[in-house]
C-alpha cells in the first residue's frame, strides 16, 4: 500500500499543516494509517484516508457541518473504505444518511433515495487521487488503465537516464 508523508497530505487535502495535525492527532477525527513515531518524524496516509479527509473538508466549507460530531461517521467511511477497491468507487457518490449510516451509490439511484442525505460526487476526489498516488482512471469506453500511466512514465523516465548514465 502506497503511503504519502503529511507534506503531500497537506497539498492533496487543501488543509495547512496544523490543521491536519488537529484533525488527525489532537482532535483524532480521522486517524493517520502509520503515526508518527516522534518529534520530525511524519505520519504517513493511505488513499483512503486522504479521500476521507477531502471529503470531511466538503462538508466542513461547503455544509459548515461541525466535523467533531461526525467522529463516529468518519471511523465507520474510513472501516468501509478500506474494505473498497479504488476502481469500484469511479462513477459513484457517497450518500450520507445522518448519525454513522451511508452508502456508495451509483448517480442513476439517486432518484431511488428515500430519506434526507447529503450526496457527495467521488469522481473529482478520485481524479487527484489517482495522478498523486499513481492509481487507474477509468478510460473511454468505459475501460479501465491496465497501468497507470504515472508510474510507467516515471520507470521510463529513470531507465532512459540510467541507460544515458551507462553508456555516456
Amino acid at each position: 500500500m502506497q503511503l504519502v508523508t503529511t507534506r503531500d497530505a497537506t497539498r492533496l487535502t487543501g488543509l495547512s499543516t496544523e490543521q491536519l495535525r488537529e484533525w488527525t492527532s489532537r482532535r483524532a477525527l480521522i486517524l493517520p494509517d502509520v503515526k508518527p513515531k516522534g518529534h520530525g518524524s511524519p505520519a504517513r496516509y493511505s488513499w483512503q484516508t486522504i479521500l476521507l479527509l477531502r471529503l470531511a473538508v466538503v462538508l466542513r466549507d461547503r455544509f459548515k457541518l461541525e466535523l467533531h460530531a461526525h467522529r463516529d461517521l468518519f471511523a465507520e467511511l474510513g472501516a468501509g473504505l478500506a474494505q473498497t477497491s479504488f476502481l469500484s468507487l469511479w462513477g459513484k457518490s457517497l450518500a450520507l444518511s445522518g448519525g454513522a449510516q451511508w452508502g456508495v451509490i451509483d448517480p442513476r439511484e439517486e432518484g431511488l433515495i428515500m430519506d434526507d442525505c447529503i450526496v457527495l460526487r467521488l469522481d473529482p476526489h478520485l481524479r487527484e487521487l489517482s495522478d498523486s498516488f499513481s492509481l487507474p482512471k477509468p478510460a473511454s469506453l468505459g475501460q479501465f488503465q491496465l497501468f497507470p500511466a504515472l508510474g510507467v512514465i516515471a520507470d521510463v523516465a529513470e531507465n532512459d537516464t540510467a541507460g544515458h548514465r551507462r553508456h555516456g
